[in-house]
This record gives C-alpha cells, structure tokens and sequence, in this order.
C-alpha cells in the first residue's frame, strides 16, 4: 500500500505487521490489547470477509453489501440485500476508519467492532445464520482449520476467533490518502474552487462532519421525513428515548464519489440532491441539526462545496488490491 508521508508507522509488539496511523487523524478509539494486529489473522479475516460461507445458504458474504470498489459499500439498491433476494431496511454503510468508531449501525446498535459481525449474520433479510451455524462449518472446512491454526495456534474454531479475525481484517480498512491528506501533507495544493469548497465546509457543515474523520460518529437528524413504508425511527428504536427520534449515525465524507447512494435509506443518489435537500430544509427551517447552517447553498456554493467533496476520494484506498478478493480463496475447496 502507498501511503502519503502523513502516517506515522506504528507497530505492535506481537507480530510482524506494521499498523499504519496517520499523523493527522486522532488516536484511534480500538483497543488492540485484546486484539493486537497479526498478519496471519489479518488474511483469515479478509478471506471470511469475502466468503458466503457465513450465511445461512452459503449466497451472500459481507463483501455483498460491502465492495471494495464502493469504498466497502453498495452502489446498484438503496437497501442492502440479502439471502432469497430478501431486502433490508437500511442503505449499507461504508467501511474504513472503523479502529475510530465506537459505535457501528446506522441506530448505533453495536458497540463494539469485535461483536458488529453478529449483526448481519443473525439479521434474516441479510445472511439469516447464527455464529454457531457459521462456527460448525468452518470447523469443518479443512482450509479454515489451517488459517486458524496459522492465526490462533489452534484449529479449534471458536466464535470469539471468527469476530476477532473479522475485526482484523476491517482496522487494515484505513483511507487517508487522499487529496485532502496531500494538501495537509504539503504534497498538493487546492484548486482556487476546492478553497472555496474548503471554507463553506467548514463554516456550514465541519461541526458533524469533523475533519480530518469528516465525521463525529455521533447522531443527529438529517432532516429526512419518515419512510412510510420503512417506518425507520432510527437511534430511538435502541435507546427508547423519544429525543432520539430520528437520529441517526453521522457518516464521513471521505470517498463520496464511490459509496453512493446517500442518507440511512439510501434516498439521495447525487451530491447535489442532498445539498439541495439540506438548503430546502434550512430554507423552511425545518433543519434544526446544526446551527452553523444559517441559510441555503446557492447553486455555485454547491459546486465548490462538492469540488472540495471530490477531494475526499482515495482512489489508493478503493482500488487497493490488499484489501480485494483474497485469490486463495477460490483455491479452498481443492484441499
């Protein structure tokens, strides 16, 4: 991987892989002590990623819903999809940054990444199994007793094991190489319309989307009706807490142009929509998220605010054949 000079190398004392954090993000929120990075459970970690093995009839795998070539999200549905072409109730989110995270879900349902797994593979409109289905198969699978005895030093399959290799694999999911990052880097300069975009960014909308996460991770209303259909009352179907109506987990900004579409029911699948959104809202003040958005975009204002959007692309992180398709995987079912 080809990493702007704005990371800082970090190892762990356990094993040989090198950790890479940037210089400019935050310390990371994952603790490794209970799940020190290793390049053997890394790889068995990618290799579960990508295999349907962990659904109940062996079609979907995470990487269903999550393609590395949408920044680990979907671009063709609004809705995640799932086994006997079920349909869910959510716009899959995007994966990286995830070792900043305490909270996943759209509700911040799972609070923590080690357990996040269970989700999905107990949801019966996405993989409809259990982690005990899933453990009795890969204990039975000869190649994953030699990933996990190469991993753990034992071929014994455990539940814990398969989450903790999921974990693995999605903290190496770090995008940081942007064109932004090479700005802060000194290694690029904005255009004279991305600097216009910059400053609009952070006078109306850093206060969610905190550089250089371009997100809190925290949530809050982005103004959307209800879906009828959906019914989707978001943070309040977890905390039962009727303020929490409506809220939902702030997404980044980092790769726009590849985990599109947006919003928790995938109901914008432009940019531009949802800045026309956000200035209807204001405009009839029905917003109430964010105080520093006073008044509506005007149609050049979104232009440069997505022109420095773009600049959130990290083209290194999409196409990254490391986090791709692990070719082995294919190969399996010959031992």
């Amino acid at each position: 991987m080809i990493f702007s000079g704005a990371f800082l190398m970090a190892f762990t004392n356990y094993y040989d892989f090198q950790y890479f954090v940037p210089n400019n993000f935050p310390k990371p929120v994952y603790s490794f002590q209970n799940n020190p990075i290793d390049s053997n459970k890394i790889e068995l970690g990618r290799n579960l990623f990508y295999d349907p093995i962990l659904s109940l009839d062996n079609t979907v795998s995470c990487a269903s819903c999550h393609s590395p070539f949408n920044a680990f999200s979907h671009t063709d549905h609004k809705l995640s999809h799932g086994i006997y072409d079920s349909i869910g109730t959510r716009n899959a989110p995007a994966l990286y940054n995830l070792a900043w995270q305490k909270k996943f879900m759209w509700d911040g349902a799972i609070n923590h990444l080690d357990v996040q797994a269970l989700a999905p593979i107990h949801n019966s409109s996405e993989m409809a199994s259990s982690i005990i289905e899933v453990k009795g198969k890969i204990q039975n699978d000869k190649y994953y007793r030699q990933l996990f005895y190469q991993s753990f030093g034992d071929s014994n399959i455990t539940g814990q094991n398969i989450l903790k290799a999921l974990s693995q694999f999605q903290l190496t999911l770090v995008s940081a190489n942007s064109k932004y990052d090479k700005v802060l880097d000194g290694k690029a300069i904005f255009s004279l319309q991305e600097k216009k975009g910059y400053k609009l960014f952070l006078a109306s909308c850093n206060r969610c989307h905190l550089q250089p996460l371009f997100s809190t991770y925290d949530f809050a209303s982005n103004g959307l009706e209800i879906d009828t259909l959906l019914k989707d009352i978001g943070r309040m179907e977890i905390s039962q807490n009727r303020r929490d109506s409506m809220l939902f987990k702030i997404p980044s900004l980092r790769n726009l142009s590849f985990s599109y579409p947006y919003m928790h029911d995938g109901r914008f699948s432009s940019l531009r929509g949802v800045l026309d959104h956000y200035s209807i809202m204001i405009k009839n003040d029905r917003l109430g998220i964010n105080d520093s958005m006073t008044r509506p975009f005007k149609s050049d204002e979104k232009t440069d605010l997505i022109a420095f959007l773009l600049t959130l692309n990290d083209t290194s992180f999409v196409f990254n054949p490391k986090h791709q398709f692990p070719r082995d995987l294919i190969n399996k079912k010959k031992l």
